[in-house]
């Protein structure tokens, strides 16, 4: 069965993810220059296990009507570039959940420098506007220029650092 086609845009087709996409996740979160960027202690992938694993875990959050982690693949190759996100924001243990919805994106390096993240998060911020999300965030390491500039381009507003998310001092962008 061909996984669920979640948006497109004009060049990609944003999607649920498949199982024969685990040799790419695999390739992609292996890589200290894409992992580096995540969670409060980053770690690489480190066997091709857990890259379906992990496809299981996302596609059953997938099963959401707004909110996702989703395969971001190029129409003209047919090659998964990476990953794209619109889930809730995790609230810190024991706050109450203010509903805060965050947009985030993790690409292969063969697909930087191409304008993919950019235009992934647009399509997955429209998605949560024509959903009834009133504002979407961005959360981001200070020194991650790549996707700094990916929020600006987005026209994203800078909140300044805070460590409210993901146990790292972040910035954070609202839209």
């Amino acid at each position: 069965m061909d996984p669920k086609v979640v948006f497109e845009t004009d060049r990609l087709i944003v999607r649920d993810w498949a199982e024969d996409d685990g040799d790419r996740v695999f390739d992609i979160y292996r890589r200290w220059e894409v992992s580096r960027w995540l969670g409060a202690d980053p770690r690489v992938m480190t066997d091709r296990g857990a890259a379906d694993r992990t496809i299981k875990r996302w596609n059953e959050r997938n099963q959401d009507a707004v909110f996702g982690i989703w395969a971001v693949e190029e129409k003209a190759s047919g090659t998964v570039a990476g990953t794209v996100l619109l889930v809730p924001l995790p609230e810190p243990a024991g706050a109450p959940s203010r509903g805060e919805v965050e947009v985030g994106w993790h690409f292969h390096p063969d697909a930087w420098g191409r304008g993919l993240a950019t235009e992934s998060a647009r399509g997955a911020i429209s998605r949560g506007f024509r959903s009834g999300v009133s504002e979407i965030y961005a959360v981001v390491r200070p020194d991650n220029a790549a996707s700094l500039a990916v929020c600006r381009r987005l026209q994203m507003r800078s909140l300044g650092l805070t460590s409210r998310w993901y146990g790292a001092e972040l910035e954070s962008f609202v839209i």
